[in-house]
């Protein structure tokens, strides 16, 4: 099946990998965040000093205690960091460098398997884009190889990886009465996997987006549930189901206008920003941003202090411009300047730019002239679906086509949004009002 997105928006930035060799960096401490795997209710199952293995259980789920977050290196348990009436914001293991990891009974069942390494809490599930419910039924799994957020560099497998994600289908298979499908770029190098139903995808941005797949291949409806992975924790299931080890590698690619050559690194998943980015900021007399994820729908991080986050396989440094001193400010015309439209000098041009992460201008009523479906490649009318998330009409929500999107799916309707509204949070906090109302 071959699947052409029309709509959607590529931004061309400065910093991108442009060498393939891969760098391999050791993690001198890895985090868990609760926080990745949003609907996951962390019970923290060790205590500081406690000495562990990777695969050892740090975090198990309130409400399904046979879904874990495992960690990912061997060594010591650094601290139990808590927030504001005592949330956990992370784990922190610190590496030994011995590299001992828990072996897994691959004979039991399947989803007591998949909880107690860890992955389980790596699926994601539509509606609400929360980790899965380990009782309920998907009726599809959606696995997706495609990355086609600004600067990535794809997803990498090992040139071996067939086996392993063979392996994974095929007991996915027995966790749905419908259909794994895996989509991929043009470039996909490891052929048709047995039993997946393979979906080459082309097009710009969010044509990557497991969301937008789902939309044009087999929408979600009301009352229906549907599983998605990226092709790396399928691959990962696979390893486990044939080594009874998980495998906590990831390739990061290093990107953006502020970092000295960008380059692809090979580290552990949770690792400590201070490693993956030693040697590659410049010393600069501007604040810059730190980025765990692509600029539309990372978290901004702490280089003293940050970790890499979830999907694990991007990190971007982009400029503040909090300090910047710049004549008519946001109304400069300035041909540096990136817009989405053809009003500003260069705009039409496919040259590169640099962008900083100022607002430039006001946040304001929203306006309606089909702004957002311009980049949104899904059958919804969006800025009536923002409006009935905002006002809570959950009957609006629904008829809408609430139960399809996540807050990835808007991350370009905010960024070209004239009216500068949090939009991946209005919608976040739509999905979670919702599943409170309804689950």
């Amino acid at each position: 099946m071959k699947l052409g997105i029309k709509k959607g928006l590529n931004l061309h930035l400065v910093g991108a990998v442009e060498a393939s060799d891969i760098v391999q960096v050791e993690a001198l401490q890895c985090a868990v965040v609760p926080d990745d795997f949003h609907g996951f209710q962390p019970k923290v199952l060790v205590r500081e000093g406690d000495e562990v293995e990777a695969g050892t259980a740090l975090m198990s789920d309130k409400s399904y205690p046979q879904m874990q977050l495992t960690s990912p290196v061997s060594g010591k348990v650094k601290a139990v960091v808590r927030g504001e009436r005592r949330k956990v914001l992370r784990v922190v293991v610190s590496n030994d460098g011995k590299h001992t990891s828990r072996s897994f009974d691959t004979k039991q069942p399947l989803l007591e398997l998949l909880g107690a390494s860890g992955l389980l809490a790596q699926v994601r599930r539509r509606p609400y884009d929360v980790v899965v419910r380990p009782d309920v039924r998907p009726r599809d799994i959606f696995v997706t190889a495609l990355d086609t957020a600004p600067l990535s560099a794809g997803m990498y497998l090992p040139e071996d990886g067939a086996k392993a994600l063979a392996e994974a289908v095929k007991a996915l298979q027995t966790l749905t009465d419908g259909k794994v499908y895996l989509s991929h770029g043009a470039d996909w190098a490891l052929g048709d996997v047995p039993g997946a139903e393979m979906v080459e995808v082309s097009g710009p941005h969010p044509a990557g987006n497991v969301g937008v797949q789902i939309a044009n291949i087999a929408p979600v409806n009301k009352g229906e549930t549907v599983w998605t992975m990226d092709v790396t924790t399928l691959w990962r299931i696979g390893v486990l189901l044939l080594t009874g080890k998980v495998d906590y590698s990831t390739v990061v690619a290093v990107t953006g206008p502020e970092v000295n050559a960008p380059a692809l690194v090979k580290t552990t998943v949770g690792c400590d920003i201070k490693a993956v980015l030693a040697g590659r900021l410049p010393n600069v007399d501007h604040h810059v941003r730190i980025i765990s994820g692509n600029v539309l729908t990372g978290v901004a991080v702490s280089e003293a202090d940050g970790y890499l986050q979830a999907p694990y396989r991007q990190v971007t440094v982009i400029a503040e411009g909090d300090d910047k001193v710049e004549f008519m400010g946001w109304a400069s015309v300035s041909p540096a300047k990136m817009s989405a439209h053809k009003a500003l000098p260069f705009s039409w041009l496919r040259k590169l730019f640099a962008p900083d992460a100022r607002l430039n201008g006001g946040r304001r009523a929203m306006i309606f002239y089909g702004e957002y479906d311009r980049v949104l490649p899904m059958d919804i009318v969006s800025e009536y679906l923002l409006k009935a998330i905002i006002s809570r009409n959950i009957d609006d929500m629904e008829a809408l086509g609430i139960y399809e999107v996540a807050p990835e799916d808007f991350a370009l309707c905010e960024y070209i949004d004239t009216s500068k509204l949090p939009l991946q949070q209005i919608v976040r906090d739509g999905l979670d009002y919702l599943r409170k109302e309804l689950e």
